[in-house]
């Protein structure tokens, strides 16, 4: 890496720590400003970063010349709006997981971003672990033959709070958008867009998902079998099978470090693949890549792909009826 890239980061939260944390570990990646809605804890995280500035607005950060690219780690209801602001004021931007609420929200951020020949990505760290990137230079390579079944789940016990961010709507919550996307990612980047969505779930008194399931179709009669739930603790793993043996993505597969080859139901070989500081060091240096040679979107996770995952998280979400305003 060259030149210095000058970082914003919009969101506070828990994920942003995370990426935070690998951000400082990239050469010639400067965290210059963070933004918080309340500028002191703006003034804490700076501090605690040794950020460069900091803001009591996500708008001031936005305008601020010096600023390169923006993260945007808000919950995902906001991701539009300030994906938005950031591009308008000139700045590239990755912004979180969902990428959008729905494909309306992700096609304007798509055309803002080609409006202004800007860099947009949706940062979804599982499609840069090393682990993913194991998995499918395996099944290019054959070693499982013609995958048929991608089977994923991802479940964690969450307390039941009703104005917290899993389970109000008014936020976004529910858990497709939150973990469900996981093995929906999964599914599409291996097997591609279904031809048949079937789905049921379970929700919670605010009207969102507290656990979903969903079986994909596909015309070569391969499937995908897939849950996420907020109501218990599941392994998190992830199965891919094929003509010729499977393999097994280890929990949590979603960032997975240890990869098991099967045949014949006899384990074969287990592959270990370690990701950097928190596992978001590699989605950081896919942007900073792209960030130097000029390109507006990542090869590795375009535009176009994200689109797909949320017309395939809109066709679930009509399945089950979830709606949000």
């Amino acid at each position: 890496m060259g030149k210095k890239v000058n970082w914003g980061i919009i969101g506070l939260g828990k994920i942003a720590h995370k990426f935070t944390q690998d951000l400082l570990l990239v050469e010639n990646a400067n965290l210059y400003g963070v933004a918080s809605r309340g500028i002191a804890k703006a003034k804490d995280y700076a501090e605690k970063y040794q950020a460069d500035n900091y803001y009591g607005s996500y708008k001031e950060l936005a305008d601020d010349p010096n600023i390169d690219v923006v993260y945007i780690a808000t919950p995902h209801i906001h991701h539009c709006e300030y994906t938005l602001m950031a591009l308008e004021a000139g700045k590239a931007v990755l912004c979180e997981k969902a990428f959008g609420m729905d494909k309306a929200e992700v096609v304007k951020m798509i055309a803002k971003a080609s409006e202004k020949k800007l860099f947009l990505m949706e940062a979804l760290w599982t499609r840069f672990i090393p682990g993913t990137e194991k998995v499918l230079e395996l099944l290019n390579g054959g070693l499982v033959g013609d995958l048929k079944t991608v089977r994923a789940d991802f479940g964690f016990r969450a307390n039941y709070e009703p104005n917290e961010r899993l389970f109000n709507k008014e936020l976004g919550g529910g858990a497709l958008l939150d973990i469900g996307i996981y093995p929906a990612f999964l599914s599409l980047l291996t097997l591609g867009f279904p031809k048949e969505i079937i789905a049921s779930a379970t929700m919670s008194p605010t009207k969102v998902d507290t656990s979903i399931m969903m079986l994909f179709n596909y015309n070569n009669q391969e499937t995908a079998i897939l849950d996420a739930t907020l109501a218990v603790d599941t392994p998190t793993e992830a199965w891919l099978h094929g003509t010729k043996g499977s393999l097994k993505m280890h929990s949590r597969f979603h960032h997975t470090e240890s990869i098991s080859h099967y045949k014949d139901h006899d384990l074969v070989e287990t592959y270990e693949v370690k990701y950097k500081g928190n596992g978001y060091y590699h989605e950081i240096m896919e942007v900073m890549k792209c960030l130097e040679m000029g390109k507006i979107e990542s090869d590795k996770m375009p535009l176009s792909f994200s689109l797909k995952l949320i017309d395939l998280l809109d066709k679930v979400r009509n399945e089950i009826g979830l709606t949000y305003n």
